[in-house]
């Protein structure tokens, strides 16, 4: 029987694995998140909503050289103080706020530990974040992966854009469609999801803008189609162990 070989399409799972090793063999381990304490990736996830992470990290850095970055010292500040130095990630009295109210918050629920927070387990730990005011699912969720080492993707604008372009989600899919559906192809593997969603905004850093996308230069561009007809959408397939486009 000749002819060309039978091409399957590629499961999701399938297909997110080899994104990952693609990137991973691309940009190398990412080193997130960049902090020197859990503290600090606690402050950063709060910092970075609705902004760059290099403000973010202006933020932090100015905390930490007010000696501000730990949580009773952070607690002990006056709000005033705080605004005046968390200013570069803007919404700065908002953010200040939020900082503030979390201090509070954990010495009055967990006696200041956030070992506690995460000994709950996932649900009732993201349940209670989520009832904190300024803290959304994208930061919450950023919390449990890089400080509590729990396996909660998080499935940010930058993930959405490259799952979407890639026709792994639709584009209007919003954080939680995202997030159930990395969850329901991947397994549940902090580490896996640590460094895929750090490779997955590299990405998109570098490459997958909003507004447009290099994929000649991107390491995920082979998964798409190449052909000069744009009018077909395209499908990820695999054939004989390699990604091709049908």
């Amino acid at each position: 029987m000749g002819g060309a070989a039978v091409q399957r399409v590629a499961e999701p799972g399938e297909v997110l694995h080899r994104f990952y090793a693609t990137l991973l063999k691309s940009f190398g381990p990412q080193g997130w998140w960049p902090a020197r304490t859990r503290w600090e990736v606690v402050w950063g996830a709060i910092l970075t909503q609705n902004t760059t992470w290099r403000n973010a990290a202006l933020a932090l850095k100015n905390l930490r050289r007010a000696g501000l970055l730990a949580r009773r010292a952070l607690q002990r500040a006056s709000l005033r103080e705080i605004e005046l130095h968390v200013r570069p990630a803007g919404f700065y009295r908002q953010k200040a706020r939020t900082l503030r109210y979390f201090t509070g918050w954990i010495e009055n629920a967990h006696g200041g530990s956030l070992s506690s927070i995460f000994r709950q387990g996932v649900q009732r730990a993201r349940a209670q974040l989520l009832a904190l005011k300024g803290i959304g699912p994208e930061t919450a969720d950023a919390i449990l992966l890089y400080a509590g080492q729990q396996p909660v993707f998080v499935a940010d604008a930058y993930t959405r854009r490259i799952l979407s372009r890639h026709q792994l989600l639709p584009p209007a899919a919003g954080y939680a469609a995202a997030q159930r559906f990395l969850h329901q192809h991947l397994p549940p593997d902090a580490p896996l999801f640590n460094e895929f969603h750090a490779l997955l905004v590299e990405t998109a850093k570098r490459f997958c803008h909003r507004n447009v996308a290099h994929c000649e230069q991107c390491p995920l561009g082979p998964f798409l189609e190449k052909p000069n007809d744009h009018s077909r959408k395209p499908t990820v397939t695999m054939s004989c162990g390699l990604s091709t486009v049908s």
